[in-house]
Order: C-alpha cells, then sequence, then structure tokens
C-alpha cells in the first residue's frame, strides 16, 4: 500500500504550497503546513505512472516534492521508477504503513533533512485498504499541526474494473481478495478511472454507471497519466481541496487478512552479464512473456508484474516492462536508448497464487529468456516469495471532526 508521506512526528514546516494549480502560495490556503497527498488503488492500477505525473507539474511549478513508496517486501521497482525521474524517494519495505507507522516518520525526517519537501505524494501498497481510518485520520488527529491532507484518490484500471463489475467477461479474482478491491473504492473520496485512453465513450460510460450503483454519491474521473488526459481538473482538486471530516467505514479484518493470504508476492533481483552488448527492450519482452506463459498455466491470476533493468552503463537510464492481466501484452513504458551488456534486473510479480509457484514461473522464466540472447547470463541475487502477512494498524481512528 506504500505511500503515506507525511507522518511528519514532530517537524514543523514552514514552507508556502500552492493555493490553486497555477499559483504557489499554499494549496493549504497559505497556511504553512505541509501538503499530504494520497494516490492509492489496487495493484496494476498505475499509481505510480499518476505520481511521477503529479510530481512533475508540482516541481515544475516551483514546488518541492518528497515521494515514499512501501511494500510488503524488498527493492520496488516503484522506487526505482521514481528515483530515475530525479525525484526525492524513500522506500518503507517489509509492511503497509499503517502497520508501520513508525517508519513513516522516519522516512518523512530523511526526506525532510535532504530536501524540505513542501508537498509529500504518498503511494500505498496496492493490496491494503482501510487507509483513512489508519493512516490519514490518525495523520489529522495526531500531528494536523505540521501539514494538510489532500481527498484520498483511489485509481481504477477500466479493464479489470468491467470484468470486476461483471460490465464485460474476463479473468478475475476470488471473493475475498475483491473485498479488498472494493473497500478501497468505498473509502475513497475520488474515485480515478486511470488508462482511460485504453477504453472507447461508451465502455467508460458503462464503468462509470457500475460504479455509481455500487457506490452511490462517489466523485468519479476519468484520466490518463499516460497521454496525459484530464491531469489538471483531478490534480488541481487533490493540490487545493482538503479531505472531508466523517466517518470511517466498517472493516472486516478477518476478510481482509484472508484476502490478502490469497496474494502471492515476488521480489527479486537479477544481475545480467553478456560478452556481447544485447537488447535489453526485447530481452525485458521476452522475460515478461515468458513469466505469463508459466502463469496462465497454473492458472494463476496476474494483477501486476513490473520490472526494470538499469545498465551499468549509462547516466540513470531504465527499462521497464509491466503486465497488469493474464490476457494483457507486456507493455515497455520506459525504453532503453543503447544496447546492454551488463546490468541489475529488478522484477516485482504479485499475482493470486502460492507464492512457490510465482518463484517457479520467474526461475524458468529468466532461464528461458536468456537461452535466447547469445551468452547472456541472468544470476538471481536475491529473489524472496510470500504471502503478505495480517494487518495489525498502528493507529485505527473511526472518525475525524472538521
Amino acid at each position: 500500500m506504500a505511500g503515506f508521506v507525511c507522518i511528519i512526528a514532530h517537524i514543523r514546516f514552514n514552507h508556502k504550497i500552492m493555493t490553486t494549480p497555477k499559483s504557489k502560495g499554499g494549496a493549504a490556503g497559505g497556511t504553512g503546513k505541509a501538503r499530504y497527498i494520497m494516490i492509492g488503488g489496487f495493484l496494476g492500477a498505475g499509481k505510480t505512472t499518476a505520481v511521477g505525473k503529479l510530481a512533475a507539474r508540482l516541481t515544475a511549478q516551483g514546488l518541492r516534492v518528497g515521494l515514499i513508496t512501501n511494500d510488503q517486501g524488498r527493492n520496488l521497482v516503484d522506487t526505482v521508477m521514481l528515483r530515475a525521474q530525479g525525484f526525492a524517494t524513500e522506500e518503507i519495505p517489509g509492511g503497509c504503513f499503517c502497520c508501520r507507522f513508525n517508519s513513516l516518520v522516519e522516512a518523512a525526517h530523511k526526506l525532510t533533512e535532504r530536501s524540505r519537501p513542501e508537498v509529500f505524494i504518498a503511494e500505498p501498497v496496492g493490496s491494503c485498504t482501510d487507509l483513512v481510518a489508519t493512516v490519514t485520520y490518525p495523520l489529522r488527529r495526531l500531528y494536523g499541526q505540521d501539514f494538510t491532507v489532500a481527498p484520498v484518490s483511489v485509481l481504477v484500471d477500466p479493464i479489470r474494473a468491467l470484468r470486476v463489475f461483471g460490465a464485460e467477461p474476463g479473468g478475475s479474482f476470488s471473493e475475498k481478495v475483491l473485498y479488498i478491491y472494493n473497500k478501497q473504492l468505498e473509502e475513497a473520496d475520488l474515485v480515478v478511472i486511470s488508462k482511460c485512453d485504453l477504453v472507447d465513450e461508451a465502455r467508460l460510460e458503462s464503468l462509470r454507471a457500475a460504479i455509481a450503483a455500487r457506490f452511490p454519491g462517489k466523485e468519479i474521473l476519468a484520466v490518463s497519466p499516460r497521454e496525459g488526459t484530464n491531469l489538471e481538473a483531478w490534480f488541481a482538486k487533490i493540490a487545493s481541496e482538503e479531505q472531508a471530516a466523517g466517518e470511517a467505514m466498517a472493516v472486516d479484518y478477518a476478510v481482509y487478512a484472508d484476502g490478502e493470504a490469497l496474494l502471492g508476492w515476488l521480489n527479486c533481483t537479477v544481475r545480467l552479464v553478456a560478452a556481447e552488448a544485447f537488447d535489453g527492450d526485447s530481452f525485458l519482452r521476452e522475460l515478461a512473456s515468458q513469466v505469463q506463459k508459466r502463469l496462465r498455466t497454473a492458472r494463476a491470476e496476474v494483477a501486476h508484474l513490473k520490472m526494470t533493468l538499469s545498465p551499468d552503463s549509462g547516466l540513470g537510464e531504465i527499462g521497464v516492462v509491466n503486465l497488469v492481466r493474464n490476457d494483457f501484452m507486456p507493455e515497455l513504458s520506459m525504453p532503453l536508448k543503447e544496447p546492454v551488456k551488463s546490468g541489475q534486473l529488478i522484477i516485482n510479480l504479485r499475482a493470486e497464487a502460492v507464492p512457490a509457484v510465482l518463484g517457479t514461473a520467474v526461475r524458468e522464466a529468466l532461464a528461458a529468456a536468456a537461452g535466447q540472447f547469445a551468452s547472456l547470463e541472468a544470476t538471481p541475487d536475491h529473489l524472496e516469495h510470500f504471502r503478505p502477512g495480517k494487518p495489525t494498524p498502528t493507529h485505527r481512528f473511526e472518525r475525524v471532526a472538521a
């Protein structure tokens, strides 16, 4: 769940933040407080792309921006991607933010010491929910003197969402995993249909209607961070408006824990070395396809596969490939500019499957993909696969006053 950046403990920020999208001076209305923005959503919803776009927009306006990523494991592709774009980024591994509240404080300290951010953008782990009661309400109650809190945005991949709501056929998740998915939408202040460029207007309207029927009264936006579509209206809201007071939703933590436990998690780092330079983009596509083939055979529903290839040569250049559904073509979202002789590969795989199945799929896929490139050796340095532990929040406040 990953990213609640504003646990600024007892730090005081004396910076002004924007009041409007086009003027500096305070997203908090000139209060001198730091701004806390959380962008959540299920695995594969496009959170990292959206975070990068928002951070770039705020930076272009002259604001100092700090990012915090978070995951159940270690070695995050998201962190590598955001740092490669030049953003100050801290990573909280080993558990969700709501269960590692003190680690958020420490991460905020580190960012403050280095870059003194005026705006924090947080990206929660995609398998977590109840973040309003366990993160934003505690922040407002305990540390409200230090920052203002934006409305919580929850992103949805339109194709995945159409399947979840039964509007279209296709692979989905089991009932308890979908409990988490639906609870994320229930607690959203803003439901943001990301990747709206992937569906036509008729399908988009069908999804809007399905969301509105399930969650009446929700404000629904449709954007495409990749294409830059409709971002201004969304960014204006989260830059200037504040999260409303209210009651936290009810959550059955037994079902929630069971749902997370059905998801397999794999993080892996791999050393790549070849006698002759090879096409890194082709290797990433081939590896993603090899993993996908094995997961289909195992009937494991992919939530998100993300991989980065960081060449040893070059100045921070990385290649990135994504896979967000079993029937989705692996997408090269950040291509490499030159052939590669050596580098580090990071693999993050999340799927509804026994974790050992993910480990076998990745090991076999690495061997098969490397075999397609002359003299290429792919040696795992670290590979972990596991199920997330039972969520145990540090704090849970059921309501917050205005």
